[in-house]
């Protein structure tokens, strides 16, 4: 299926001159004079190679059609990230390298969505909300508004958040699993 350019996103699958790249980030770019551009960095999926292209936002790129569906995350060993299949209990094994920066989120039973090409898993999407403990920051000062200064905080995750002026340490949050950044304290 052809896209536009532009409508790329980080997970998508790309396939160019025969070969199938994931997606790793995609940029817009719109100088003030001359043509807008889109670029993008792939990796290869036969052999992880990292590639760079840049295209016209216009252009039509041809977009892989790949499974995606809800995993539960169970365990990590030396074969990599296991995962499974609510419906089947189907079990699918991740590289390190397909979950790259997501593996501080991963929990036992965290549901997250898996894209796979002929059961090859290319990438991990997260719930863009989760809820983290924090484990440590500066105390509460008594009397400090909640203006807008905000205060680093390490989750029990290892996961570096800002959060304001109120919150301790062993309070619940929800954080953006995009940005990491402090949504609002957990409802539970």
């Amino acid at each position: 299926m052809k896209v536009i350019a532009s409508s790329l996103r980080k997970g998508n699958v790309v396939e160019l001159d025969g070969r199938l790249y994931v997606v790793l980030s995609a940029e817009n770019f719109h100088p003030g004079k001359g043509t807008p551009t889109t670029s993008v960095d792939m990796r290869r999926i036969s052999d992880g190679v990292k590639v760079a292209e840049r295209w016209r936002t216009t252009e039509m790129v041809e977009k892989a059609t790949v499974d995606e569906r809800e995993y539960d995350f169970l365990y990590e060993d030396g074969e990599g990230f296991h995962f499974m299949e609510p419906t089947t209990y189907e079990q699918i094994a991740v590289h390190p390298d397909v979950v790259g920066d997501a593996r501080v989120f991963l929990a036992d039973g965290l549901k997250v969505y898996l894209k796979t090409f002929e059961g090859v898993a290319l990438s991990v999407e997260l719930p863009q909300k989760l809820t983290v403990e924090i484990a440590e920051t500066e105390p509460v000062v008594k009397g400090q508004t909640a203006s807008s200064s905000y205060k680093p905080a390490i989750c029990t995750n290892g996961v570096r958040v800002m959060v304001p002026p109120h919150i301790g340490a062993g309070t619940r949050i929800v954080i953006n699993t995009e940005d990491n950044s402090y949504q609002g304290r957990a409802q539970d």
